[in-house]
């Protein structure tokens, strides 16, 4: 689902790689949850879209916090306008291991976010916790606001951190499939 790459085939072949990159990062930074009695597979970061430098990085925290809306994405955003100062995310690219909600491509969208890169989809979440199944690129068309969705990148890295047999054992404990790790 790749759509937003510039220009020339180079420039293409670039983009790709360095969301891979990234998103690879990402994807071990959460993983490093998978060794604790706490795993959690939804990570997300903020990164300068022309530097490449991560500005924040985030852990859905919605049982440590006993907040709903505490989700890695939403968490990421709060954290990235604090330290800017600003509610302003332009130029910012937030990477994340799953397709963002509703909720969190709205706060994507409302914050100024050029882009939203994705590894798992929604659906592969849907699998293991609830989800509200309206894809994150339907959200931003739905919108007046610009943010360019791209993924699935790397899938099966991100997807692997929802079937690791550490993170099954914490979600199956969760009524009603309720993701709030």
């Amino acid at each position: 689902m790749a759509s937003h790459m510039p220009g020339t085939v180079e420039e293409q072949l670039r983009a790709a790689a360095m969301d891979q990159q990234r998103m690879s990062a990402l994807a071990a930074w959460t993983a490093r949850t998978l060794r604790t009695q706490n795993p959690r597979p939804f990570g997300a970061s903020l990164v300068h879209t022309l530097t490449g430098k991560t500005l924040v990085c985030a852990l859905n925290s919605v049982r440590q916090r006993r907040d709903p809306s505490a989700h890695a994405e939403l968490l990421a955003i709060r954290l990235a306008a604090k330290r800017l100062n600003r509610v302003s995310l332009e130029g910012y690219t937030l990477y994340t291991t799953c397709e963002p909600c509703p909720m969190c491509m709205s706060a994507a969208l409302w914050s100024s976010v050029e882009r939203v890169v994705f590894g798992a989809t929604i659906e592969d979440a849907n699998r293991h916790c609830r989800q509200i199944l309206i894809p994150a690129a339907e959200v931003a068309a739905r919108s007046e606001m610009h943010c360019v969705v791209d993924g699935p990148v790397l899938r099966d890295e991100c997807y692997a951190l929802f079937t690791h047999p550490r993170t099954l054992r914490v979600l199956r404990q969760w009524p009603g499939r309720i993701c709030g790790s």
